[in-house]
């Protein structure tokens, strides 16, 4: 199956035509939608509805990562996922999954499963991390010629001095240049600037506005702000009513070269990038 997204990839970048990644979480506590899909049969279910709506992918979770969220192991982690990925690759099998999760093990064995990309949430830190850091994943993705969406996350640090922007894209960076040296190919790498993770509103709303500086550095991106907190900052709205600023945050993000978005509510916005696509390959 990593061949499958890769030629689902090529295609939609040589089109311009954004893709549409579908989130399934399996856990209790998401933010946005925890409990309702951990039962795998839920899970695959709820899978099958976003690729009806226009999903290209399936993004599988089973740990939260919204803050305070209670920490699982590696154990755990696979109790919850291994019974999930089964069952939507049994009803999708011709659908990538994307599997969400910081774990080599976990990674190793979803893609065993199937699994066709690995979503890091820490991938990619601060940049003196980011040159140092070891990093395993890389082995596990590049021995399995799957593909790497590397997000960026500096934990909770949010210090950036006065120039965000410019310390965002040198941690993005270097932590390319670390996942290549350690073995990803140029090819098998997504970038995803982590909207909502380690930054302020204001620096997650400069990011989407400036997302042209984020992909003029090479690689494709995706964006993921479905649901955020940073956007019920804004609307004053709980997590199942912010399709709105989905949508903008996607119409911004398209204009600046955004590849690929990570949805909760795929309808919400379905439309609006079908014609965002289309402007763009106007313009």
């Amino acid at each position: 199956m990593p061949g499958k997204f890769k030629k689902i990839a090529e295609a939609a970048l040589r089109e311009r035509r954004t893709l549409l990644m579908g989130i399934v979480n399996a856990t209790p506590d998401s933010f946005s939608d925890g409990g309702e899909f951990l039962n795998p049969r839920a899970a695959a279910r709820h899978a099958c509805e976003l690729v009806e709506q226009g999903a290209d992918l399936i993004d599988l979770g089973a740990e939260s990562t919204r803050p305070g969220s209670r920490p699982v192991d590696e154990t755990e982690e696979l109790s919850r996922l291994l019974p999930a990925l089964r069952a939507i690759r049994e009803v999708l099998p011709d659908v990538p999954v994307s599997i969400d999760t910081y774990r080599p093990n976990v990674a190793r064995a979803a893609i065993a499963e199937g699994a066709s990309l690995i979503n890091d949430v820490c991938a990619i830190g601060a940049a003196d991390l980011s040159r140092e850091r070891d990093y395993p994943m890389a082995r596990v993705v590049a021995e399995a010629g799957a593909t790497l969406i590397a997000m960026h996350n500096r934990f909770g640090n949010a210090d950036y001095g006065n120039e965000f922007m410019g310390e965002l894209c040198r941690d993005l960076l270097a932590g390319t240049e670390r996942i290549l040296a350690a073995g990803v190919p140029a090819e098998s790498l997504w970038l995803d600037p982590g909207f909502g993770f380690g930054k302020s509103v204001e620096q997650n709303l400069q990011m989407v506005a400036q997302m042209n500086k984020i992909t003029a550095l090479g690689f494709p991106v995706l964006l993921g702000t479905s649901r955020k907190s940073a956007l019920g900052a804004i609307l004053g709205k709980v997590p199942k009513e912010r399709g709105g600023g989905d949508a903008a945050c996607a119409a911004v993000g398209i204009a600046g070269g955004v590849a690929m978005l990570r949805l909760h509510d795929v309808v919400a916005v379905r439309d609006l990038v079908i014609v965002a696509d289309a402007l763009r390959r106007t313009a």
